[in-house]
């Protein structure tokens, strides 16, 4: 496997049908597209797999058309059937090591809450993990406490594969997130809730280059 690989220098967004204005998913994901984003992580929790499975394999298409990195959040057999580019686990989820065996090179991120949980994905051969929750957020249901900048920090600091910083970060409180060593930002509500996403996304992006990062 090609192990250089690395996340985009830039926002990583994730799906949200309930917190997306009565907006599909598949509309929201073209919206992305359209402004540029190029990393995509499908998470529902709620619908049924036969529906999942059909949103997936329309997202997969229109990534693949489009050069966009897709991810599938938990659901291992459904990342490897629509073929995603990889998988998201949480602690809770199959260890991962055992999802190696099944998807192979697919690439694998692994949610992550202290340093220990850092270095635990780092030596299971996590692809990328995410450091959250950054702030409270109230997008997942039974979320562990913020772990606050502090293990941002530590995370930049220490772990020497990509990371992704999730949780609570929003357009007043991503340049923090940003000074402290985050490249890649995950958005949620704060991307599916605005009326204008392409607007939203730029506004962002606007913080972010003012901090200095090239994106």
């Amino acid at each position: 496997m090609d192990r250089n690989y690395s996340l985009p220098n830039d926002l990583y967004c994730i799906t949200a049908e309930d917190f997306s204005l009565g907006r599909s998913n598949i509309e929201v994901v073209k919206q992305w597209i359209d402004a540029g984003i190029k990393i995509v992580q499908y998470r529902e929790k709620d619908k049924s797999m036969k529906l999942k499975y059909q949103e997936c394999k329309i997202i997969r298409r229109l990534t693949k058309e489009t050069g966009v990195f897709f991810i599938v959040n938990d659901d291992i057999d459904l990342a490897m059937m629509v073929q995603a580019d990889g998988v998201h686990i949480g602690q809770d989820d199959f260890p991962l090591a055992a999802v190696r065996e099944l998807v192979g090179d697919m690439r694998i991120g692994i949610s992550t809450h202290s340093p220990q949980q850092a270095q635990e994905a780092v030596a299971s051969g996590a692809d990328y993990i995410g450091v959250g929750p950054i702030f409270k957020t109230s997008t997942k249901k039974n979320v562990c406490q913020p772990v606050g900048l502090e293990y941002l920090d530590y995370v930049v600091k220490n772990i020497p594969i990509p990371f992704v910083a999730i949780g609570g970060i929003t357009e007043s409180n991503v340049a923090e997130v940003v000074k402290t060593g985050a490249k890649c930002i995950a958005m949620v509500t704060e991307i599916t809730k605005a009326h204008d996403m392409g607007d939203k996304i730029r506004k962002v992006r606007t913080i972010i280059k003012s901090m200095g990062e090239n994106i």
